[in-house]
């Protein structure tokens, strides 16, 4: 039998025109939230539902669109404000069936505590990321609803504008929200968000027809970026809660006539859909997938990770790697062996004030590290010599098509010539060592033994963020010895690896 508030949902979808599949179960375990089934065999390309965006819960949908649009309340900020005014209504509210099945909060890590920030994410990519979103978060609020709140016209209730509500409102839109069209921006779509994620398991995928009725194109539903860890998980597509369930509980029974006989070509720019993209089994429960996110990306803005998951990255931060050249050099070897670099025409990831270089799954350094390391370590006459010719070339770039020899390996001011092949260095190799040792100093004292051990004791149920934090610690630290195996014995370049050219990398907000 289906949970109130799912038969509370279930009412206030039909009662707005939602329309879904009678294939689809909707089920609600407690303490693990609500997931989607297939009750029999859904085939690719099947609309296995349908909502109306004028249901959504966006700026331009709530009833505090006027005060949303006077106080110049953009983007998520608006969004943030929309929620908490609708929950400030109550049954009111014409969302109430939809609000009353989420949580008061999703438990992201913007939400924790800050002794629980620093003594959970502790040397992870997450640390900085989430200490200085909790400060913007506070600052927006602070500047842009706390004076709402003092405008008697208005006549807002504090209860359910404060920061608290601010903070879960926030968790709300990170894990929830999609990206509906031009005009409604990035909103709440209900029924969209009950399907959870499976990396590299996508079943169904969000579609909206734009707005913008000449151009006509799809819109993929994706959620923001605003925060996210640095800019190696800038792309996310949709999203939902997060744990899988298993109690029958079918709510989903009942069909609009429409739905069946709805192809994917129909241009109805009123509705957006939920379409299956491979065959789904019965039984078997279907998934949305956000993005090949690693499990930084997953925590962050989701509240959950995934064991092994193989988009796991980790950063060394530029910043790093200085103090490693400092320990050995002066600052001016530093200094002018990083100006060498760039001329070259080599960048790390992430903006001059935030530089960083990635390590992949497989703990492969980013290549315009290995070059950077290359160039710290040449004896000065072989340095004087490169710099000279990069000098040269820079005034004459054709005399010698742009190109500059560095122990054998071929330097373009653009890209590193694969296709001629080099052992690494002994000295570039113990560099990485060192790196990954400075890397992993982060993470405090205990071993990556310790934190197994400690997973291994951890219930996932009632230790929620301990868990999703020790496998996103492990996972990572895992990575740092993948990395230590690559320094540590005599390999070739993987040729199918290449540097980035440099570039000025932008990230697209909603606000």
């Amino acid at each position: 039998m289906a949970s109130r508030r799912l038969r509370a949902f279930n009412r206030w979808m039909k009662s707005k025109g939602f329309q879904w599949s009678d294939a689809l179960e909707f089920v609600d375990t407690p303490g693990e939230g609500i997931s989607v089934r297939a009750l029999c065999q859904l085939e690719e390309g099947d609309v296995v539902a349908k909502m109306p965006k004028e249901a959504c819960l966006t700026t331009k949908t709530s009833g505090a669109r006027e005060i949303i649009e006077e106080a110049g309340l953009d983007g998520h900020l608006g969004l943030a404000f929309a929620i908490m005014y609708e929950r400030s209504l109550g049954e009111d509210s014409p969302w109430y069936g939809y609000l009353q099945l989420l949580p008061h909060q999703e438990c992201v890590p913007i939400v924790w505590t800050l002794n629980e920030v620093n003594e959970l994410l502790c040397g992870t990519e997450l640390h900085q990321t989430v200490q200085e979103d909790k400060a913007l978060i506070y600052e927006d609020w602070k500047e842009n609803i706390l004076p709402l709140l003092d405008l008697a016209p208005l006549k807002l209730n504090p209860k359910f504008f404060d920061i608290e509500q601010y903070f879960a409102a926030k968790s709300l839109i990170s894990s929830r929200s999609f990206e509906i069209d031009d005009y409604h921006g990035f909103g709440m779509v209900p029924l969209a968000d009950l399907f959870n994620h499976k990396t590299g398991a996508e079943d169904v995928h969000f579609t909206a027809m734009s707005s913008n009725y000449e151009s006509g194109s799809d819109v993929d539903g994706s959620n923001n970026d605003e925060g996210i860890v640095k800019e190696e998980v800038a792309l996310a597509q949709n999203s939902s809660t997060d744990m899988t369930a298993s109690i029958d509980a079918n709510v989903g029974n009942n069909i609009d006539s429409d739905l069946e006989s709805s192809s994917v070509s129909e241009d109805d720019t009123s509705m957006l859909e939920m379409i299956t993209i491979k065959n789904v089994s019965s039984g078997t429960e279907v998934f949305n997938t956000y993005g090949l996110l690693g499990n930084a990306a997953l925590l962050h803005r989701y509240g959950f990770t995934e064991q092994d998951n193989s988009y796991d990255i980790v950063n060394i931060d530029m910043e790093l790697v200085l103090q490693w050249c400092s320990s050995a050099f002066s600052d001016r070897h530093s200094r002018a062996r990083v100006s060498l670099w760039r001329r070259l025409g080599y960048s790390a990831c992430g903006s001059q004030d935030s530089e960083y270089f990635e390590i992949s799954f497989d703990g492969e350094p980013q290549i315009e590290l290995l070059i950077l390391l290359h160039i710290m370590l040449l004896l000065d006459d072989a340095y004087q010599k490169l710099d000279l010719s990069v000098s040269v070339a820079g005034n004459c770039p054709e005399s010698n098509g742009g190109t500059t020899h560095l122990n054998g390996n071929i330097f373009p001011n653009e890209a590193f010539n694969m296709s001629k092949k080099s052992l690494l260095p002994k000295r570039v190799c113990d560099a990485l060592l060192s790196l990954a040792d400075m890397r992993e100093s982060l993470y405090g004292l205990n071993s990556v033994e310790d934190d197994i051990e400690a997973l291994e004791r951890c219930s996932l149920d009632r230790e929620r963020k301990l868990y999703h934090s020790l496998v996103l610690r492990i996972n990572e630290r895992k990575i740092l010895q993948k990395l230590r195996n690559y320094a540590s014995q005599p390999f070739e370049i993987n040729k199918h690896s290449s540097p980035r050219k440099k570039m000025k990398r932008t990230t697209e907000k909603s606000d």
